[in-house]
């Protein structure tokens, strides 16, 4: 890996795009430190440390959420946004048609949707974070200054959506993926360290740090697996003679992944359930309470709606990127069919029905561990957070599919450098 990383920095344009990744995570880091005007920084900190929900939602955000800075709302909008418009493009006719059948501009008019959806949900949950810390009296102003902090937080969202946007566009893999990755990555040296405080302080048991290393190594192995786990459908193609030449005949077989939605069910299920609790803070009273009480990540409440949620995104998202019918069809054009499976439709209903079974235990897998850390922490007594579960799932899982993309980008480039040097040879 190391020797392909050196490799890339010899090939000017992978070495642009890595160095824009770079470039990009520096000036989202920078941001996260840039405080918003009026915020009370000690009573903030103060409020961090009872823990709950905030540390959760601070894991979207980098720790911008903590600071209450210029990128406080992270990336929670821009998803937020995606996935109402994801379900609106399977509810609503003309949505699904300007997606599928107007081509490119179909496409920009949906992520033009997207952006203003974004900025809807930044206002909404910006209006939401600044009130309620209002009412706790972290924050002290007028209506002017209440205004220019919902305005700053809310350009700042949109800042990160932008970021995100140019890096898929000009670095490798996606972008608000890396943000997020980021965000973690970055606050995982603090947590370290503090454990180790805690460990020489006589707070922690030794025993149980060894202990809560192993489940986070044995949780990065099962990322690991789950991310790269596949079931194989074998196919064979029949032989056919195209002039005086036979073509087909070779076996071969379809790939289809076990966790065919990667991380998007955990970061959509995440947000989806922040968001309740954030609409809670407009309000006070016994209602409001309660709902930040039943939406917090300890809560069974919490847990149960993760799970489904998780179940539902990983067979939505997979729904949206794969189409057995499609595959079915290309495989009858060239000749190719599923050992004792008819082509066409049977073929189609084979390949969706093992896709739904495995999608399942998938979905199953990923929400086993996303709970990891709230198991780990009612039975050992320890905040393990953020070295298990939903941080380590999204940090293996966006690593790995950008490791994939960078290899892929890897292989092109030997490809075409290949073909360049056999034209000034005059081989082609």
């Amino acid at each position: 890996m190391f020797d392909g990383f050196r490799d890339a920095f010899h090939l000017p344009d992978l070495k642009r795009r890595i160095l824009f990744v770079l470039g990009a995570f520096f000036v989202y880091r920078l941001g996260a430190h840039i405080p918003t005007p009026g915020i009370d920084s000690d009573a903030m900190a103060k409020l961090f440390a009872q823990g709950g929900v905030l540390g959760f939602l601070d894991l979207f955000a980098g720790g911008a959420l903590r600071r209450f800075s210029v990128f406080a709302l992270g990336v929670a909008p821009y998803i937020n946004s995606s996935i109402i418009m994801q379900l609106l493009v399977v509810v609503i006719p003309a949505l699904e048609r300007l997606q599928k059948h107007e081509g490119e501009d179909g496409r920009k008019k949906i992520v033009q949707y997207t952006r203003y959806g974004t900025i809807f949900f930044a206002v909404v949950q910006a209006i939401g974070l600044t009130t309620w810390l209002r009412s706790l009296g972290i924050f002290h102003g007028d209506a002017l200054d209440w205004l220019v902090v919902v305005v700053t937080v809310t350009t700042g969202s949109v800042v990160v959506m932008w970021l995100g946007e140019i890096m898929s566009d000009h670095g490798i893999g996606n972008g608000i993926s890396l943000l997020i990755y980021a965000g973690i990555v970055a606050r995982m040296p603090d947590a370290i360290v503090s454990t180790g405080q805690l460990v020489a302080h006589g707070e922690m048991n030794p025993v149980v740090l060894v202990l809560a290393v192993i489940v986070m190594v044995a949780v990065i192995a099962g990322c690991v697996y789950l991310q790269d786990g596949q079931r194989r459908l074998p196919v064979q193609y029949a032989k056919r003679m195209v002039g005086n030449k036979v073509y087909g005949g070779q076996s071969t077989f379809i790939p289809l992944k076990v966790n065919m939605s990667g991380v998007i069910p955990i970061i959509f299920a995440s947000s989806v359930l922040l968001f309740p609790y954030t609409l809670a803070n407009f309000f006070t009273g016994g209602v409001a309470d309660a709902i930040r009480r039943a939406f917090s990540p300890s809560s069974p409440i919490y847990m149960i709606f993760y799970v489904a949620l998780i179940v539902f995104f990983s067979y939505f998202y997979t729904a949206v990127v794969f189409n057995p019918s499609d595959i079915a069809n290309n495989m009858k054009k060239y000749g190719g069919f599923i050992l004792g499976i008819r082509p066409g439709k049977p073929t189609t209903d084979y390949i969706e029905k093992v896709m739904n079974r495995i999608t399942l235990g998938g979905a199953v897998a990923l929400a086993v561990v996303a709970l990891v850390p709230n198991f780990m922490s009612g039975v050992m007594r320890i905040n393990t957070f953020y070295f298990g579960g939903t941080a380590i799932l999204i940090v293996v899982g966006v690593a790995l599919d950008t490791v994939h993309q960078f290899e892929g980008q890897m292989l092109m480039r030997h490809y075409e450098g290949i073909i360049k040097r056999r034209n000034k040879s005059g081989l082609l």
